[in-house]
């Protein structure tokens, strides 16, 4: 597919290891979920870049092949953990284990209409996107409390703050982990844990160019009509964020400058909630 929204100049699409705030995670384990592709690989890269040891959940070995490749020389280190989040007992007990940093970041996306809404679609959905967050911090947060110090970051999404039409799903969960990640930040707070969101808008991923296939076939409109034209109607800035631009935000909360932000959600939406 061609891309209708090249990068700007001063986003490079592999800033992982670009200026920003100074972090260092030496001695730190991060775990990262969806992280085969999209932000969560972009996420991983960058902690890794900063030293820390980064578990990369996903399902996609292919994917977490390729990014095993992408963090050669890194001063950190990827390990791939194959894993499917449905599996709440082993996201708990074994992937979240000894974690510093816990960054939610997998999803799903399915759009339907409410009453043509698949119910085990829709379990699913909740099931990766809010059950397994929730059954990570319980397996993250004894480790976390007994270090006295925790990073917290629920990848959320703009849908966590508007509703969209046959999104019911991905909708309530976004809305769901946005609760879920306030209540971690009052229990954390005098544990030395902050939990925060990222709320992006539309993101260069898979699941957002499949999304945009979908929807030009639906709409019998062209590719670069359905990005202007539908999914970025509501955005001032007419464009798709990095992967990298999310990413960095996640180092930023995660690291000295945001010791004092927590309980917050750091909206990258291109304006869309200014209306």
């Amino acid at each position: 597919m061609t891309d209708p929204t090249p990068a700007p100049p001063d986003v490079p699409l592999n800033a992982f290891a670009a200026a920003g705030p100074c972090v260092d995670f030496a001695g730190r384990t991060a775990l990262v979920t969806g992280a085969a592709s999209g932000i969560g690989a972009a996420c991983a890269l960058r902690l890794a870049a900063a030293g820390a040891t980064v578990r990369a959940l996903d399902l996609d070995t292919v994917g977490l092949d390729a990014l095993g490749r992408r963090a050669t020389g890194l001063p950190g280190r990827v390990e791939p953990v194959v894993l499917d989040l449905c599996d709440l007992d082993a996201a708990e007990h074994a992937a979240a284990a000894g974690t510093d940093i816990l960054v939610n970041n997998a999803g799903i996306q399915y759009v339907r209409p409410l009453e043509d809404f698949p119910p085990d679609v829709f379990h699913r959905i909740i099931t990766v996107m809010l059950q397994a967050p929730f059954r990570l911090l319980r397996g993250a947060l004894p480790h976390m409390y007994d270090r006295g110090w925790g990073r917290i970051v629920n990848i959320s999404s703009v849908h966590g703050l508007r509703a969209s039409a046959c999104k019911s799903a991905y909708v309530a969960a976004k809305h769901g982990l946005e609760g879920l990640s306030k209540t971690a930040a009052l229990e954390g707070a005098p544990h030395g844990v902050t939990s925060n969101c990222v709320s992006p808008g539309y993101v260069r991923t898979p699941l957002v160019e499949k999304q945009l296939a979908d929807q030009a076939t639906a709409h019998s409109l062209p590719v670069e009509r359905v990005l202007t034209e539908v999914l970025l109607a509501g955005q001032a800035l007419k464009r798709l964020i990095e992967p990298a631009e999310v990413a960095e935000a996640v180092a930023y909360l995660c690291g000295p400058h945001a010791s004092f932000i927590t309980g917050s959600t750091l909206t990258m939406d291109g304006g869309w909630t200014a209306r």
